[in-house]
């Protein structure tokens, strides 16, 4: 195991826990890190280690000193087209070897990296290209995503493309097939002044006039919030506060002869990835087995195939890997630490999981804007069921009042989740407005509620913006999801508040089932009134075939929220003409 870098002279936290005197991973609470600039972390392993492997991909594997050495000359082409320190490049590619390259070369250029999802339509694109003011994007000639950035480039605001293809990162037989019998999938780019190949980036050396990076001030990167409310806001993250999260989570491992393959499933394009899967592995010098994208036949070949150690993931991949017709008979012992985010994990789905595959499973926390991670619960021992674990080293959590949240509540109270620490974002990307709102006293507000035990463990009881009032009392959406999980055949399930006119709300409830499973939705609408408060009874269940999603695979009420409110409107639409 490598040693993350620490900070001997940095100050200790000012906003010490339980956890201060009692804390269960592996390292001090106190410890600090030393901040790095990203392409300089990818530079120190890849000079210690030039021929250990780092990415392996489709078949092909790249060692760190050649990943290193790609990363130097794109420098090189990034700063001849003008990026340097303020510039914002966008990223809009799956995982595949060009995002890892152009991620730390535009880094090194001294520019921002902007990452877009390849979910995203061209409208969505359109807006956060304007938003961030990026002039330049990283593409790939796939046909299932280029015609949505192409859109967004004739609408103007979009001056130049950089674009890859699939075949110059594959083995030397499975690129020439891909050449040869794939070509339906490649989008015609028209190459010229504003729609550059990627190869082009690799032709004048390595960079000689890198800029020094300042780690606390320059902006590594802009990662867009998922937008659940609203339109979604730009996190400014600091090179400082991407590489101490990837520090801090590279400690909470003490085995130390562990030398981790990592699944790399999750988009890296999202921040729980860019942390868990890219910089941390990089600050360990260890390897990815790069995946474009979950798919759950691969997953369940490549695990053994290649040995796998390390699954960072979140509940539905663990469900899908649970529900596999002949998972009785993959070998998962390869498998030492499995770690699940972006979404609560049922204790249901946890402990079939852990029974069936023998694998550790491991609950953590974060944000967006705290870099990817907040608080796990500790590899050895698993920590507590139900439990986002003991804060990160050097990261207060705070509960606060929900209607004053610069009242602080005793351990034990419920309230507002807030964070503080070197991880945290340094604002929004021009607004302002949302930094006021965010911060309180130094602290994040994080709009989830929760609370903190004895032992320093964290609980989350639900998110302030999904709580339903029902006729002034507060009803959390994840108690009567805990509910509905119980009954045996549930398989996912949402709660949301739907408009009363007496009541003010009342919760809706919506599920899925497991497969074979027969249950009506009067059935279950009985049995979850009869297991919670008057306040708390449902006005419906409604079964489905399934439920809305987020890019990373969690649970997303936002669109059935907005379809009930549209279906409110219809129905009152249709009584007024009647009345009329």
């Amino acid at each position: 195991m490598i040693e993350a870098p620490t900070d001997p002279a940095a100050p200790a936290p000012a906003c010490p826990g339980p956890w201060a005197r009692d804390y269960d991973h592996p390292v001090p609470w106190d410890r600090a890190f030393t901040p790095m600039a990203l392409p300089d972390m990818l530079a120190h392993t890849a000079r210690r280690y030039p021929d250990q492997i780092f990415l392996h991909f489709l078949g092909r594997r790249f060692s760190y000193g050649a990943i290193a050495a790609k990363v130097e000359a794109a420098a090189e082409g990034f700063r001849r087209l003008g990026v340097q320190r303020g510039v914002k490049v966008g990223l809009f590619l799956p995982n595949c070897p060009h995002y890892v390259i152009a991620y730390y070369a535009i880094m090194r250029a001294g520019g921002t990296v902007v990452n877009f999802s390849p979910l995203y339509t061209a409208d969505e694109l359109a807006h956060q290209v304007d938003d961030a003011g990026v002039e330049t994007m990283v593409c790939l000639d796939l046909e299932q995503l280029f015609p949505a950035i192409a859109e967004v480039q004739a609408r103007g605001t979009l001056k130049r493309l950089i674009v890859g293809n699939l075949a110059e990162v594959l083995p030397p037989l499975k690129a020439l097939a891909y050449r040869m019998f794939r070509s339906a999938d490649r989008a015609k780019v028209g190459y010229g002044r504003s729609r550059l190949r990627f190869a082009d980036l690799f032709t004048h050396g390595p960079i000689t006039a890198a800029p020094e990076i300042d780690v606390h001030q320059d902006i590594a990167l802009i990662q867009y919030t998922g937008g659940t409310t609203g339109r979604p806001k730009g996190a400014l993250l600091s090179h400082a506060n991407l590489s101490i999260n990837a520090a801090q989570v590279h400690a909470m491992d003490d085995t130390p002869t562990a030398h981790d393959r990592i699944l790399g499933a999750l988009p890296l394009f999202h921040v729980f990835a860019n942390t868990c899967v890219l910089n941390r592995t990089i600050l360990a010098a260890d390897e990815i087995v790069l995946m474009p994208k979950f798919e759950l036949e691969d997953v369940v070949r490549i695990i053994p195939a290649m040995k796998i150690t390390t699954l960072p993931g979140v509940p539905s991949m663990y469900r899908a890997l649970l529900e596999h017709p002949d998972i009785a008979h993959v070998d998962l012992t390869s498998l030492r630490i499995c770690i699940s985010g972006g979404a609560p994990m049922p204790k249901e789905l946890r402990d079939a999981f852990v029974a069936q595959t023998g694998a550790k499973l491991v609950e953590g926390y974060g944000l967006t804007e705290s870099s990817g991670v907040a608080s796990v619960n500790p590899y050895d021992t698993g920590g507590k069921i139900g439990s986002i674990g003991q804060p990160m080293p050097g990261t207060c959590i705070v509960i606060c009042d929900q209607e004053d949240p610069t009242r602080i509540l005793p351990d034990g109270e419920k309230g507002e989740i807030t964070l503080q620490g070197p991880q945290m974002m340094r604002g929004y990307y021009n607004r302002p407005d949302a930094d006021d709102e965010t911060f309180v006293e130094g602290r994040l507000r994080t709009g989830d509620v929760g609370y903190i035990d004895e032992d320093g463990y964290v609980f989350i009881v639900d998110r302030m913006k999904d709580l339903i009032l029902v006729g002034g009392f507060n009803v959390y959406p994840s108690a009567l999801e805990e509910v509905l999980y119980a009954h045996e055949a549930v398989k996912e399930a949402i709660v949301i508040g739907i408009d009363d006119r007496r009541l003010g709300q009342r919760p809706k409830a919506f599920v899925t089932l497991q497969e074979g499973a027969h249950v009506s939705e009067a059935d279950l609408l009985g049995y979850l009134n009869a297991r919670v408060g008057k306040h708390e009874r449902a006005a419906a269940v409604e079964i489905r075939a399934e439920l809305p999603k987020t890019m990373i695979g969690k649970l997303s009420r936002k669109e059935l929220v907005e379809k009930e409110k549209a279906r409110a409107a219809t129905a009152e639409v249709v009584a007024h003409a009647k009345e009329g």
